[in-house]
């Protein structure tokens, strides 16, 4: 009897354990059927929803220079390293190391984030307070592509004014090219931008582009190239990297 009662005692701790799990499990989006399918067409993208950290390694190609990131995917915390500068984000502040001249950029703020935005999309854009709707086609270069939109709800980002339009590949259902128009730049009124996807490749059942390259856009065409970086090694952790990485150093400032 004594056997049976410490059987079902352990039974039950572990049941109590497993709900506790699921309960504290956030719950997935609300989610159009087609950004559904988008999203699913780029892999495992409930592995990204639930990770809790990210770390890659990207090559600016146009002045070849390697940068690593690390990323606490919920706090959105980051850390950037590269041989001129370090810039990081300890999830009130943005810094940068080892002077504010290291970094020849306009904005430390806007930087800190601006690629981790860019190679995680669609992911990104299941976020709390964001909207994908399809919208009607647009055209690129000739080539009409299903088209959706992120909206965001206000006090969402940094930018909620920004527009982001999604032109979808017709074979493999996977973002193709990205425009988009930033109202952090100080102008009121912002040009659309292309940034197209290319060469996915497969990390452990999630698709990210391998390269990003940026174009000016006018009439419906992309333009001048404005830079080409290039992706290695992504890798999606179930647990969150350390606050500790991502304060600030000795030598850096704060800045925006």
């Amino acid at each position: 009897m004594r056997k049976i009662s410490l059987t079902f005692a352990t039974s039950a701790l572990l049941l109590i354990s497993f709900a506790c799990q699921k309960a504290t499990e956030k719950p997935l989006p609300e989610l159009t059927p087609e950004f559904t399918a988008v999203l699913e067409s780029h892999g495992d993208w409930q592995k990204w929803y639930y990770a809790k950290a990210e770390s890659y390694a990207m090559i600016h190609e146009t002045m070849m220079i390697n940068e690593s990131s690390f990323v606490n995917l919920e706090s959105r915390e980051i850390r950037i390293s590269n041989p001129e500068f370090e810039i990081g984000f300890d999830g009130k502040q943005t810094w940068v190391s080892p002077s504010r001249e290291a970094y020849k950029g306009r904005s430390v703020k806007f930087y800190h984030n601006l690629y981790f935005y860019f190679f995680n999309i669609p992911f990104i854009f299941t976020d709390p307070g964001v909207t994908v709707e399809q919208v009607e086609d647009k055209s690129i270069n000739g080539q009409k592509y299903m088209t959706l939109e992120a909206t965001f709800a206000a006090n969402t980002g940094a930018s909620p004014e920004d527009q982001y339009f999604m032109l979808i590949n017709s074979e493999t259902k996977r973002l193709e090219y990205l425009l988009y128009a930033v109202s952090d730049s100080g102008n009121p009124n912002p040009s659309l931008n292309a940034l197209k996807y290319e060469d996915y490749r497969n990390s452990n059942g999630v698709y990210f582009p391998r390269i990003l390259t940026g174009y000016t856009f006018e009439n419906d065409s992309t333009k001048n190239l404005k830079y080409q970086v290039s992706f290695d090694d992504p890798l999606l952790l179930d647990e969150a990297f350390d606050s500790e990485i991502f304060e600030k150093p000795k030598n850096g400032i704060f800045a925006d």
